[in-house]
């Protein structure tokens, strides 16, 4: 028996064939298009910690991930036995094929999603929160840009998968590129040649969205964009013009800008935090310092909300922030009013930039989400305050391309576009190399000098001395003292002059 290659060319512009092939393209295409979206939705329902979410997520992939894919198709486009109704859609074995596939897929894709999910650092989601972004616009906007493109690679080789996975639709009788070869080779019995055309047919569809896959994969790998941007004499101006105070207003009475009353914080019933009590004035620079594990970094967490706390209330310019509400018997219900977060800045030891976006977008994200003013008057402002920073001539940059001293400085900017009333500093000089550090505290004195409420925590101590109107150490979870630099300098604490023993202070 000899291959017959004049009939196995001819096959390839068969137009059946053709058709069939049009037919996989947007029986595949749609199948995985509309998986990655209801994906995304199993992943974060299966990742929720309520279990009216968690539950059902983690049922649907475990049964239809042990469902095979036949059955499933069967089943679908019989149903209308059962339920005459949906013969108005499941009668088209297109149809009932596409909807069939989709709920299949839905249950791989979101796993790779949930793999995406997972590799994005907490402290992206902490920072999309300190900038006041709720739950779902953090997720649109921060975590699935990122988790999208780390799972791109696993999304293509799903699609080739789904390619493959098409042929078995034929089963309900939807004209595709195997039944076409089925029909013809049981005509004219040339088996080999039909399938070798089969194949190509296939291999086309996978090679042409396989490139395409990649294109798209190289395209939102920023790490791969080169940045070469220079601000024009317009952008410069704009940057130079007088602003508006980069803080909003406090309020003009006696009250304390932040108060944390009797704060407390446990971690699997060991006590981190005990009856922390702090009032913060307004316009005032407080430094929180003390040994590593004294309880610093929860202090500021609970501050800013990042952090549930047990028990006690904050307040901001005397109105509730975040307390817990106590009813009856009922278990302590954690309140906060949201409306308050923008009040707050935050700046985190690890900077927490968003990496898909460039520097200036990373300033613009959250006004533009919580439309504080129109596009360009939000662009002008954040040039001004790149120019503060001195990053202006990095706008236009990503993350990656910046140093960390270049970072925290983004940071601070980024904070700063919400015109927060209180700044609060993580140890945000911990993560520098030594001569970086510099760059990041030069900014903050800056920013103490124009009168900014600040609570900052950290390990220099000349610079908290030097800006600082208070002092505040911790250790083991407690205020140990809470006083003005000069007081601290002259050895009324012992405790203190021993924490400061082997420092030079300026």
């Amino acid at each position: 028996m000899t291959f017959n290659w004049n009939y196995m060319f001819g096959l390839l512009g068969d137009s059946e064939f053709w058709l069939a092939t049009w037919t996989v393209i947007k029986l595949s295409s749609l199948t995985w298009i509309i998986s990655i979206a209801l994906g995304f939705f199993v992943a974060l329902a299966k990742q929720s910690d309520r279990h009216a979410l968690n539950l059902p997520a983690r049922g649907y992939i475990w049964l239809f991930r042990s469902v095979p894919l036949l059955v499933l198709l069967i089943f679908i486009y019989n149903l209308p036995q059962a339920i005459p109704a949906t013969s108005m859609v499941l009668a088209d074995p297109f149809w009932a094929g596409l909807i069939a596939m989709v709920i299949c897929e839905t249950a791989y894709v979101a796993e790779i999603h949930r793999g995406g999910l997972l590799s994005i650092p907490k402290g992206q989601g902490e920072a999309a929160r300190a900038l006041g972004l709720k739950f779902f616009g953090t997720q649109w906007r921060v975590v699935i840009p990122q988790a999208l493109r780390v799972a791109l690679p696993s999304l293509a080789n799903e699609y080739i998968s789904i390619v493959k996975l098409s042929s078995l639709v034929s089963v309900i009788s939807l004209t595709e590129i195997l039944m076409v070869g089925q029909r013809l080779y049981s005509q004219n019995f040339m088996v080999m040649e039909t399938m070798a055309a089969v194949a190509f047919y296939y291999v086309l569809i996978v090679t042409v969205f396989d490139f395409l896959l990649k294109r798209l994969e190289r395209l939102l790998d920023v790490t791969q964009r080169k940045v070469s941007w220079v601000p024009d004499n317009q952008i410069l101006a704009l940057a130079t013009q007088k602003q508006a105070p980069i803080s909003r207003p406090l309020t003009e009475d006696n009250r304390p800008a932040l108060q944390a009353v009797r704060l407390h914080k446990a971690y699997n019933n060991v006590e981190v935090l005990g009856a922390v009590n702090l009032n913060i004035r307004p316009g005032e620079v407080v430094s929180v310092i003390g040994p590593s594990g004294s309880g610093k970094t929860t202090l500021i967490r609970l501050l800013n909300g990042l952090e549930q706390l047990d028990n006690g209330e904050i307040k901001i310019n005397g109105q509730p922030f975040i307390y817990l509400s106590k009813q009856g018997a009922q278990k302590p219900r954690f309140v906060e009013h949201v409306e308050h977060r923008l009040n707050i800045g935050m700046v985190f030891q690890s900077f927490n930039l968003f990496p898909h976006l460039t520097v200036l977008g990373n300033l613009l994200l959250a006004p533009r989400y919580h439309r504080l003013d129109e596009l360009d008057a939000l662009k002008q402002q954040a040039y001004a305050l790149l120019h503060k920073v001195g990053m202006l001539d990095h706008a236009w940059k990503y993350p990656h391309q910046l140093s960390g001293g270049q970072q925290q400085r983004v940071a601070i900017a980024r904070a700063l576009m919400m015109r927060p009333q209180i700044m609060l500093f993580d140890e945000p000089t911990s993560a520098l190399d030594p001569e970086k550090v510099n760059e990041v505290l030069q900014v903050i004195e800056a920013l103490a000098k124009e009168g900014i409420t600040m609570v900052i925590v950290t390990h220099e101590m000349n610079f908290a001395f030097k800006v600082s109107d208070r002092i505040v150490f911790m250790e083991k979870g407690r205020v140990v003292c809470d006083d003005a630099p000069q007081v601290l300098r002259n050895g009324q604490y012992p405790r203190i002059e021993a924490f400061l023993k082997d420092v030079s202070l300026a």
